[in-house]
């Protein structure tokens, strides 16, 4: 049984996730998890194989419990007779009230992201501030420039003087920032 693999992104077809973004990201996190714990062929182990056989393009690595597709090619479309995408499977995009529509959208940074961190480092005493300013200021000037002079503007977001002394350490150790 410890290899058994279950994950919420594991649905029969007409089930959509909803939007909540702690299911969103273990859709993400458990099948990645399950790789890396029972390697890329997990699905194939009997106790999380389906009833009917799956056909995919998804070949070798270790703990393969099939003929790892033979001969057959690995690619969509092919004229041998291998896997198709069935129609029957596509994602179905759902809407639905939830406190109006909810839909798929893309996600912008709001002052409200922010919130939570700056509790937490208001929360900190000068000592553990400046622990956390040190450790974090450390492990950024090793970032190239262009990364470091992109994170900064979110530090500052979190806290002005909180990014502004980051940003005084990073400044000692790239001056060009």
């Amino acid at each position: 049984v410890e290899q058994a693999a279950f994950s919420p992104s594991h649905m029969v077809p007409g089930i959509a996730p909803s939007p909540d973004r702690m299911l969103q990201g273990r859709l993400y996190s458990y099948p990645d998890t399950h790789r890396h714990r029972l390697g890329a062929n997990y699905l194939q182990l009997p106790i999380n194989r389906p009833i009917s056989s799956v056909a995919n393009h998804q070949r070798d690595g270790p703990m393969c419990f099939t003929d790892n597709g033979g001969r057959r090619p690995n690619y969509e479309p092919n004229s041998f007779g291998g896997p198709a995408q069935s129609p029957h499977s596509q994602e179905i995009a759902a809407q639905f009230h939830v406190d109006g529509l909810a839909a798929r959208h893309t996600y912008g940074i709001t002052d409200e992201d922010f919130d939570q961190p700056r509790a937490l480092y208001r929360l900190l005493s000068a000592e553990e501030q400046q622990d956390l300013v040190d450790n974090i200021a450390g492990n950024i000037a090793k970032a190239k420039l262009v990364f470091q002079r992109s994170i900064l503007p979110h530090l500052k977001r979190i806290d002005s003087e909180f990014g502004a002394r980051i940003e005084t350490i990073l400044k000692q150790a790239n001056p060009e920032l």
